[in-house]
């Protein structure tokens, strides 16, 4: 709680509160109230209870000790790439990706003065990356904050015209600060995707298309990672995602993380992973869920 902003820490006590009344239907998101995952969690669940944290470690923690019946955590952007370290936050965590939101970014520039007095702005730093042409043609230093509602709190507490935030609109009221200028973003197509982690699996039914998110670690022989995709290829699974990443310090890219459109019991996607197998160290599932927006 004290980590937040003094004008985030009464709102943030109510929500939780709320949560803390009725665990089973709160979402935990990452950073203050009015955030973008404070959003996403009020699309995603509207019966839902919103639960704040502080960072992302916060949130995962509060679904692994039964504060919270899952956690929404963005994963990446249309316009800045990846977001959370998801593939080193999942496998520690013992969670499973039970769903997927997309929420469109609609970044508001809020300050306690006029615009012309603003000379920094703080936010979150894939805000202020989704952002960096418009702030350079303003003449607008960044600042980074953990998360772009905690930082329209940290606006307030200053009181300090030249400082101002990147926010969702509905930041200002929460915080008592002017909304200068809304839709503030490099692009239209400013989207950020959004899953949902939860304790254990759910069975997934009904007509697809189905999303299943996996990570894995080829051999180390050539063409090891060529090798172990032919199965998607061949057997026709569209791979909508796939990124390498470094664990410790071995400087060696060889464990990846991968999204495809499918899930295990279809035969084509069984035939592919087992594919795979055969050509990894190892392979762990993350979670299969529907699609929640179309891929192609």
């Amino acid at each position: 709680m004290e980590n937040f902003a003094a004008p985030a820490r009464p709102i943030v006590q109510r929500m939780t509160e709320a949560a803390d009344a009725a665990p089973e239907r709160a979402v935990a998101f990452q950073g203050a109230p009015g955030a973008n995952s404070h959003v996403a969690a009020e699309q995603a669940f509207p019966d839902g209870l919103p639960l704040p944290c502080f960072d992302f470690a916060d949130a995962i923690e509060a679904v692994q000790t039964g504060a919270a019946d899952c956690a929404i955590i963005p994963i990446e952007n249309s316009l800045h790439g990846r977001v959370a370290d998801i593939h080193f936050l999942l496998p520690e965590s013992g969670l499973v990706i039970t769903g997927e939101h997309f929420l469109p970014i609609r970044h508001a520039l809020l300050a306690c003065g006029p615009k012309e007095e603003v000379r920094e702005v703080m936010s979150h730093p894939q805000a202020l990356g989704q952002c960096r042409h418009w702030l350079r043609a303003q003449g607008i230093a960044a600042v980074a904050y953990p998360d772009t509602a905690g930082a329209a709190a940290m606006v307030a507490e200053a009181r300090d015209p030249a400082i101002a935030a990147l926010a969702p609109p509905a930041a200002a009221a929460l915080y008592g600060l002017d909304l200068l200028e809304e839709d503030v973003s490099d692009a239209a197509h400013n989207v950020t995707r959004f899953v949902t982690l939860a304790r254990g699996s759910q069975p997934v039914s009904g007509d697809g298309p189905f999303m299943t998110t996996l990570i894995f670690e080829v051999r180390n022989v050539p063409a090891a990672l060529y090798k172990a995709l032919g199965g998607f290829a061949t057997n026709g699974v569209n791979m909508t995602k796939l990124e390498s990443y470094q664990r410790g310090a071995s400087f060696a890219a060889t464990e990846f993380y991968a999204d495809i459109v499918g899930r295990p019991g279809d035969p084509a996607t069984d035939r592919a992973l087992e594919e795979l197998g055969f050509h990894s160290k190892w392979v762990r599932l993350l979670g299969t869920y529907r699609q929640a927006m179309e891929r192609g």
